[in-house]
């Protein structure tokens, strides 16, 4: 490989050449300069890797994906043995449904409002004394906030029905991403203490990894395109540079670039070898 610059001058042109692996450049007659490296070596890698385990501990009772799986974000993988919290929400979920203590309730208020405007007629033709009106008016008072009781304590039922539903939630565990299932770590019947049940790969897009000549430090940057084409293959793909590290590799010369690059129907795997060619115009 080669670096060329064409310099055109009054008609005449001139080539200069030096050695710099799979970089090449070259200026046009109207002081344009295309430049590009080519054929810099990389690696396709997963866009997202995670290790799913349990946030509680407790026997695993089903996986239900394999190695190899493809798996759909919030899908649910992993089950753990939940017979305490699945009764823990159905006696939540009765108490929070019950409505007798409202209903019951209501009435008594709406007899005492009755009682109470039937005792204040009295009271105006003298049928009754004082006292008795303040009594209905009491006893009024009384079943109003017995009403508000049982208003409330239905509100913190729903509230218990709600954290029980939570913590058995904490025995179904869904994937965080669309991806495949890269391994499985623990079986069926095995106690999980909050340790890795599966790992979990995102390949679409894929992150493509590059090692540039430190000769290219500054040139490459976030935004550019690259062509990528996987081991093996002909094909190229587009991707976009993401990342252009600022630290470089002393002993090896060359810094670290990373492009993303669309993947649709997860096509192609991830952890091949590949290259890639940039194109750039300073």
């Amino acid at each position: 490989m080669w670096i060329k610059t064409r310099e055109w001058k009054s008609g005449t042109g001139r080539i200069v050449a030096g050695a710099a692996l799979g970089v090449y450049g070259l200026l046009g007659g109207w002081g344009e300069t295309l430049v590009w490296a080519k054929d810099l070596a990389c690696v396709m890698k997963p866009f997202l890797e995670v290790s799913v385990g349990p946030p509680v501990e407790g026997i695993i009772q089903a996986v239900h994906v394999e190695r190899g799986d493809w798996v759909s974000q919030g899908q649910i993988i992993v089950t753990l043995e939940a017979s305490v919290e699945e009764a823990a929400v159905a006696l939540a979920k009765a108490k929070a449904e019950a409505e007798a203590t409202i209903k019951s309730t209501q009435a008594k208020v709406a007899f005492s409002t009755r009682k109470l405007e039937r005792a204040m007629d009295l009271h105006k033709s003298n049928s009754i004394a004082k006292h008795e009106v303040d009594e209905a008016q009491t006893e009024k008072i009384l079943a109003e906030m017995a009403h508000q009781e049982a208003v409330e304590n239905k509100q913190v039922a729903e509230l218990e029905w709600k954290r029980a539903t939570a913590a058995l939630n904490l025995h179904r565990i869904r994937s965080p991403l669309s991806g495949m299932v890269v391994e499985r770590l623990l079986s069926p019947g095995e106690l999980a203490r909050q340790t890795p049940i599966l790992k979990l790969a995102q390949i679409d897009p894929l992150r493509v990894e590059v090692f540039a000549p430190l000769s290219w430090l500054g040139k490459l940057q976030s935004g550019m395109k690259g062509e990528v084409r996987p081991e093996g293959s002909e094909t190229t793909y587009e991707a976009k540079v993401t990342v252009v590290n600022r630290v470089a590799d002393s002993a090896s010369g060359t810094f670290g670039v990373r492009l993303e690059m669309p993947n649709p129907n997860n096509a192609l795997p991830s952890g091949l070898g590949c290259t890639v060619d940039f194109h750039q115009r300073p």
